[in-house]
């Protein structure tokens, strides 16, 4: 499965799979693509887990107000730290396995993973401008700096 992202360099659009080795670039100037996908309780490993960057994982329900406030926030993130981040997107509703794994009990709540491990974890809502704050603390205390 694979999105379509246009590169914020050149404009050109691109193929960013939801699992690859590396970090999705543009395939016209190289630049580094922001890398914003969806996984379930199936390809939750393979998708964030086993990512080769940290992830920002949004735990949120499309019935959940303040997880809707949060979602653009988090595709600013995706684009803030292309490149060094990767957005994963999780529907607690249909992933109940994944929620369970990581004690969700309210949404949203937002991880960021590093090689399966979980090194910040917020509940609640934040605005745009604070999330960014939170994950380059989170990314600075990464063992892939």
């Amino acid at each position: 499965m694979s999105e379509v992202v246009p590169c914020p360099a050149c404009a050109k659009k691109n193929r960013v799979p939801a699992a690859a080795k590396g970090s999705p670039r543009c395939g016209a100037c190289r630049a580094a693509l922001p890398w914003l996908v969806s996984a379930g309780d199936d390809d939750f490993d393979l998708v964030a887990s086993q990512a080769p960057l940290p992830a920002l994982v949004d735990l949120w329900a499309p019935w959940c107000g303040p997880c809707r406030l949060v979602g653009p926030a988090v595709e600013n993130a995706a684009r803030s730290f292309a490149g060094r981040l990767k957005a994963v997107k999780v529907n607690v509703d249909e992933a109940p396995r994944v929620s369970a794994r990581f004690g969700v009990q309210s949404i949203p709540t937002l991880l960021v993973v590093d090689g399966g491990r979980v090194i910040a974890r917020q509940t609640g809502a934040l605005a745009a401008d604070a999330l960014v704050n939170w994950v380059e603390r989170a990314l600075a205390t990464s063992a892939r700096r």
